[in-house]
């Protein structure tokens, strides 16, 4: 994929997936507005290995779906 899509656009067509995204632009606070998708799965662990693998120089990876109570996110 080449194309820069918005938070809206990457979270209604990748649902509940892993998304890895290059040149994210975000705001303020570091909250992702926009990006380049990479990679999407939804196996976290696949997209961490593609992020390893491509090694991109200014990347996020973001979550699209509603995480479980009991997990913690660590910054």
């Amino acid at each position: 994929m080449s194309e820069v899509m918005l938070l809206e656009e990457i979270q209604s067509r990748f649902e509940s997936e892993w998304v890895l995204l290059e040149d994210p632009e975000t705001t303020g606070s570091l909250e992702i507005k926009s990006g380049k998708v990479l990679w999407h799965s939804k196996d976290r662990d696949e997209v961490y290995r593609k992020a390893r693998e491509l090694q991109p120089t200014h990347s996020a990876i973001l979550y699209t779906g509603t995480l479980p109570e009991e997990m913690a996110v660590i910054l």
